[in-house]
């Protein structure tokens, strides 16, 4: 069963607004939070003025890579959800989660079996463990075959790529589907079109 929906990468309002005012709204909205080599990210005043929007029944993330506390102490009075967390150990994820009061999401980046196992490290931590691909930005895919070693009983996330084609695929992990490049134009910006035939 999948259990929602993530959009990451969103940058401007009028996206924002389209996809939270959506018949079907996404479980998720994603703002790459610190990451400034991706063409999606969000400098602090435009991440102030999009996560001061009415969400409704949607969360929002911020999404981190490695952050310092400069960055955290920053984003702390955001209206955010959770914290995806990427490249950040277990114990830092617990001092993150107890400091800041938020949900965490633990991304682990995919290529082999043991880039999988380490979710087992990060039981008890996050509340949601995310499986992506080793690209970052660039919306590299992994074998998601892979994720059949990790038990229904973990609550997780699978990106890495995933096409809105491909959605029907994975009916039967139960889990949640995070899509970012694939509802984008070639120029980068998220295409509102691609947005609704997932959503629908």
């Amino acid at each position: 069963m999948i259990k929602g929906i993530k959009i990451c990468g969103v940058s401007d309002l009028d996206t924002l607004s389209y996809v939270l005012n959506h018949k079907y709204p996404p479980k998720f909205v994603g703002f790459i939070s610190n990451y400034k080599k991706s063409r999606r990210f969000v400098k602090y005043e435009k991440l102030k003025e999009l996560t001061n929007i009415g969400k409704k029944n949607t969360n929002f993330v911020s999404v981190l890579v490695n952050p310092d506390d400069e960055i955290l102490e920053k984003i702390k009075n955001l209206n955010f959800d959770f914290y995806q967390l990427y490249d950040v150990n277990p114990e830092r994820t617990k001092v993150i989660k107890d400091k800041y009061k938020v949900n965490i999401i633990s991304a682990l980046t995919i290529k082999f079996q043991r880039d999988v196992n380490q979710y087992k490290k990060y039981l008890g931590i996050a509340d949601i463990i995310l499986f992506d691909g080793k690209g970052y930005e660039k919306s590299l895919g992994f074998d998601h075959n892979l994720l059949n070693s990790v038990p229904d009983s973990v609550n997780k996330m699978i990106a890495g790529n995933i096409k809105i084609e491909d959605i029907s695929n994975f009916k039967k992990t139960n889990s949640y589907i995070d899509l970012s490049g694939a509802l984008e134009n070639k120029d980068g910006k998220k295409d509102i079109k691609k947005i609704n035939k997932l959503l629908n």
